[in-house]
């Protein structure tokens, strides 16, 4: 692909041009509530967004604001870097959450571009490879970003420990506590609703190889209990569908397919959602709902998304990703962590209307408490751009 060697796809429109980057899906589209908000006050701005992967580039495609466009980031070599730059001349330069590429860095310093470090957040495994570099090259390379915002105590200690300056640094939060809601379809969401009617609903969202067995199983459960239960299947990559489309067949289980234009029929089990973009659809549906990547060891996935949208929200242990936000839903009662054999028996209880609604309000209540960290980076983007000659 050309541009992952620098060569761009698209012109470099007119004007001062800010420059985001977020490494996936979950990091790009944090960045897009910001470019909004940016754009409104500022509408001189263009911005370039860049991601590193196809499934975020497809969502991007619908959802990008205007005088925004998107390219994929070029890979750390240095003339790859140096073409992109030549072409893209970026007056304000932000990286999001744990994307430190040294050829990226370097040479973006080296043209005078003003660096900001936004949402970043650095795990136990990037921590010891950097400092197995010795604490010299993360320091050489941290002095060239102008400013971090870390999501929270634990990354500042660890960036504070390769080098970077303690003024350059400040600890905000997650910026996806201030992501706006996810969009939705209100023609498709009436639809589904008038599909589902009077049937108990739940979701097992961005789910990883080995946990649709597991979430089957729960529902499996769960039924006893609920015997109009429709589960809602949404595979974090929809390649994967035909293949879990079988195995839920080749185990009895009625599945309808969304891509494949299936209804929601009473006889249906599980509706497998093996399309992209429409997480805000699902979440608005469910009252309850399991956030993949957390069965098994992934990291876990963006829980401020059904937060955001009125779900109770079930996980597994795996959530490093979002370690402290999860705590934080735990203690306000907003989330429950489950194993997998839990999973159906917990579902079960949750399901309860006043139970799901007690954890829905409190999950909420904690996702809206965020909207100060967008502020703060937007404050500090801004002071950046006034900085610029």
């Amino acid at each position: 692909m050309d541009e992952r060697r620098g060569i761009a796809s698209e012109p470099r429109p007119e004007g001062p041009l800010v420059w985001l980057h977020g490494a996936s899906v979950g990091e790009t589209l944090s960045l897009l509530e910001m470019i909004r908000r940016m754009g409104e006050e500022r509408p001189d701005l263009h911005f370039l967004v860049t991601s590193g992967t196809v499934t975020s580039a497809g969502l991007l495609a619908t959802r990008m604001p205007p005088r925004t466009v998107h390219q994929y980031l070029p890979m750390d070599v240095r003339p790859w870097v140096r073409r992109f730059l030549d072409h893209w001349c970026p007056d304000l330069a932000v990286l999001a959450e744990s994307e430190l590429w040294p050829a990226l860095i370097h040479e973006t310093h080296r043209r005078g571009t003003p660096l900001a470090l936004l949402n970043a957040r650095m795990t136990e495994r990037s921590f010891r490879r950097w400092a197995r570099f010795g604490r010299g090259a993360a320091h050489s390379l941290l002095a060239r970003v102008d400013h971090v915002q870390a999501q929270d105590a634990l990354t500042a200690e660890r960036l504070r420990a390769l080098g970077l300056d303690p003024a350059k640094l400040e600890i905000t939060g997650t910026l996806k506590e201030g992501t706006a809601a996810l969009a939705h379809d209100e023609d498709a969401l009436a639809q589904l609703r008038a599909e589902t009617v009077g049937r108990p609903v739940w979701l097992a969202a961005s789910t990883h190889e080995g946990e649709e067995a597991l979430a089957a199983a729960a529902h499996g459960h769960a039924l006893r209990s609920w015997t109009r239960l429709l589960m809602i299947l949404v595979p974090r990559h929809p390649d994967r569908a035909p293949a879990i489309a079988g195995g839920l067949r080749a185990a009895g289980w009625k599945v309808a397919r969304r891509s494949s234009g299936e209804p929601i029929r009473p006889e249906t089990q599980v509706y497998l959602a093996d399309t992209m973009g429409e997480l805000g659809l699902w979440y608005r549906l469910a009252p309850v709902s399991f956030v993949g990547g957390s069965l098994v060891p992934v990291g876990g996935h963006n829980p401020f998304e059904p937060a955001a949208l009125g779900s109770a929200i079930l996980h597994g242990s795996h959530v490093e990703n979002f370690a402290d936000i999860y705590r934080r839903l735990q203690d306000a009662g907003g989330a429950r962590e489950v194993d997998g054999e839990g999973l159906g028996r917990v579902l079960a209880e949750v399901l309860e209307p006043d139970a799901a609604a007690r954890m829905a309000h409190a999950a909420w209540e904690v996702c809206s408490s965020g909207a100060d960290v967008t502020e703060n980076a937007l404050d500090l983007l801004f002071a950046m751009l006034d900085g610029v000659d």
